[in-house]
């Protein structure tokens, strides 16, 4: 159907006419060596806008491969694919490098003179020397090959020891200042374990038994008996009676004991054995928690052994016997957090 300029123009007897393109006129004339380039049908003040909203929804629903979570975390993506990798011990912790130097209080801690504030005060005094010449700056490091004298005498650094004991009953674990010569003492099954003196790791009550640890790594020590550290803890206890499922739920879902929630990490009968033979797993030092929740159900402990400690267990060490930690149990545990 045409239009109406059309059929005017089929009335005076002519041709609609077409319509003929014109270039807008330009005040620079074009020169004559330039090419010929084909008109851009694109407006030019026309700039297309990025939906970012859009993009942020859509990479909100995908997740991330492990590439682009590496290049969020890290400004720098990685030169290399393939890196050298770290050697790692339990925890995700890198492995210590021996032979690293020492801060001076540390290593004076260490060899038993006195505490690291203690070793502070004795260093800007001026009665410490390394290799002869007076320190007193703080935070000075050593190396383990120095010699250091404290008031006209060599420090003798003793040698770290890891003595791990299964403790019978009727043993007190005490350390021996604290030990009347009546009752037994784990010392006395230690005493050719080394030369150096150990403390213990925590405590055990002289009616319970299992595994205890002696060192005289304080630091160690420090750690493993921090409130902040989650010590792994198994324990085989015996009771009066027969455990109910209902008071296994109700220690594993939590109880108030001493103001406050408390649950165990693990519970259950010991398997093969009568039922008031229960395991018992736990990642704190409070190991007298366990024993309130149990009396306030109702329970009496006739046995309380413990049979896992720290990662270390006792199946290849028999009841009042003695064994030295390997190397790798103790990085183990210097670096488990």
């Amino acid at each position: 159907m045409l239009s109406n300029r059309d059929d005017m123009n089929q009335k005076k007897g002519g041709a609609p006419k077409k319509k003929s393109f014109k270039p807008s006129k330009s005040t620079t004339k074009p020169s004559l060596n330039a090419k010929k380039s084909a008109p851009k049908l694109v407006d030019k003040k026309f700039k297309p806008k990025s939906d970012t909203k859009r993009d942020a929804t859509i990479s909100l629903k995908r997740k991330p491969d492990a590439k682009e979570k590496y290049q969020v975390l890290s400004k720098e993506a990685p030169k290399t694919v393939s890196q050298p990798r770290k050697k790692f011990a339990v925890g995700g912790a890198p492995l210590p490098k021996f032979g690293d130097d020492i801060r001076l209080n540390k290593y004076i801690s260490n060899a038993g003179v006195c505490s690291r504030r203690e070793a502070d005060v004795l260093i800007q005094t001026g009665v410490v020397s390394v290799n002869g010449k007076v320190v007193t700056e703080l935070g000075y490091k050593i190396k383990p090959t120095d010699k250091v004298t404290y008031d006209g005498e060599t420090i003798k650094h003793n040698k770290k020891q890891y003595v791990l004991v299964n403790k019978p009953e009727d043993f007190d674990a005490k350390p021996a200042d604290n030990v009347t010569k009546k009752s037994k003492s784990v010392y006395q099954i230690i005493k050719k374990a080394c030369p150096e003196y150990l403390y213990p790791v925590g405590k055990l009550n002289i009616n319970e038994c299992g595994l205890i640890l002696y060192t005289n790594d304080t630091d160690l020590e420090r750690k493993l008996t921090h409130p902040g550290f989650k010590v792994s803890q198994l324990f085989h206890i015996v009771l009066n009676k027969d455990m109910e499922m209902e008071h296994l739920l109700k220690m594993k879902n939590g109880m108030f004991v001493e103001d406050k929630m408390f649950s165990v990490a693990d519970i259950s009968h010991v398997a093969k054995a009568p039922k008031n033979e229960i395991g018992v797993k736990v990642y704190s030092n409070k190991t007298s928690l366990v024993k309130t929740m149990l009396k306030k159900l109702g329970y009496e402990i006739v046995k309380f052994d413990r049979v896992e400690f720290a990662g270390l267990d006792k199946w290849d060490l028999a009841r009042g016997n003695f064994r030295h930690l390997t190397k790798k149990e103790v990085i183990s545990l210097q670096m488990a957090k």
